[in-house]
Formats: structure tokens, sequence, C-alpha cells
């Protein structure tokens, strides 16, 4: 008996847990205190992941910071590390910009934007440990319906605060080697989800 269900395809394994985990707990959030407020949650997460992620990085490049050409090339490795099929599609000094054909939560991320808030708050971190600011503004995403994601990391603050674009500001602490800030999240709409 062991041995057939052992032999059943039941399409489980650590991965699909892992994924179908993380899903199941920004449902909860959302359904219990709201999108905004779940959003929040994940940030922190996001934003803790994000600084061991930068010190792991700037440790096996043996550099204090990087520099915006390694962030990008941080930013897309680190997706790539995990099976998000991130690719850079520019970046100057104003902005790196990104996209994606497939998310690391693959399906499970299908209408749960709280769940973005990962990408967000890693590519925020990493950006604002290394180059002091990052405003992230996720233009499409998958988790909304989009065939792919485009993230544009803004590396200086913005100047019309008209604008409505949902963004999150990052802010690191130039003074000190990266790594050793915490850069704080700042929702800049909507307010609910600032951390």
């Amino acid at each position: 008996m062991a041995g057939q269900v052992a032999e059943t395809d039941v399409g489980l394994d650590r991965d699909v847990f892992m994924r179908t985990l993380v899903r199941e707990l920004a449902t909860s959030l959302e359904s219990v205190v709201g999108l905004e407020e779940a959003s929040g949650y994940i940030s922190l997460v996001g934003q803790s992941v994000g600084s061991q992620i930068n010190a792991s990085y700037t440790t096996a490049l043996n550099v204090e910071r990087l520099t915006r050409e390694q962030v990008a090339d941080v930013l897309v490795d680190l997706k790539q590390r995990i099976e998000g099929d991130f690719y850079l599609i520019s970046q100057d000094d104003e902005k790196i910009v990104l996209g994606s054909r497939s998310c690391p939560f693959g399906d499970k991320a299908l209408g749960r934007d709280s769940m973005c808030m990962m990408t967000s708050n890693v590519f925020g971190i990493i950006a604002a440990q290394n180059l002091g600011y990052a405003r992230v503004e996720l233009e499409e995403t998958i988790a909304r319906g989009h065939a792919g994601c485009r993230v544009v990391v803004h590396l200086s603050p913005r100047l019309d605060e008209e604008d409505e674009l949902v963004t999150r500001e990052y802010y690191g602490d130039a003074a000190q080697p990266a790594g050793t800030t915490t850069p704080h999240a700042a929702a800049t709409a909507p307010p609910a989800a600032a951390v």
C-alpha cells in the first residue's frame, strides 16, 4: 500500500508546497486585513530578504557597494536563480527597467497582488542600500493578469507629487557600508501600505 501511495501523481514537491504556502498566507492576509495591509506585511518580509540577498552578493563580489550596473545584474540574476525569467530592458542614471516572462511563484501569484511586494521590496532594498535611493514601480504584473511583468526601479526621487502612479520608495544611508543599513520602505500610494 505504501508503494502505491508513493507512486501516485499528485504534483507535489517542495517547490510546489512552498509556493502554495506563500499564496495561502497572502490569501489569508488579504481576506483578514485587506490587500493594502497584506501588502504591508509582505513588505516586511521582502525588506529582510532583500537585505540578506544584498549582503550575499556584496560579500561574494567582495565590494562594499554595488555599482548601478552591478545592481541591475544582481536584480536579474537573483530572479533567474529562483526561476523568475527576468531580463534587463534598459538602464541609465535615472532608472533600471526590467521585464519578466514568468513569476517565481508561477500560477500561484495570479490574483494575489500582495505577493508582488516581495519583488518591489527586494529590488528596492538592494538598489537603495547600494545607490542611496530607489522608487519601485510595478507597471505590469503577472499577478494582475498581464502576460509578463514590467518593473521600473527609479533611482532619483519623483519631482511631480501629483503623479498617480503606485510606487514604493526606499532609502539607504550612503554614509554606511552596504549591508549595515536597514533602508525603510515608504509607500507613496496607497498610504495604508506603509511599513
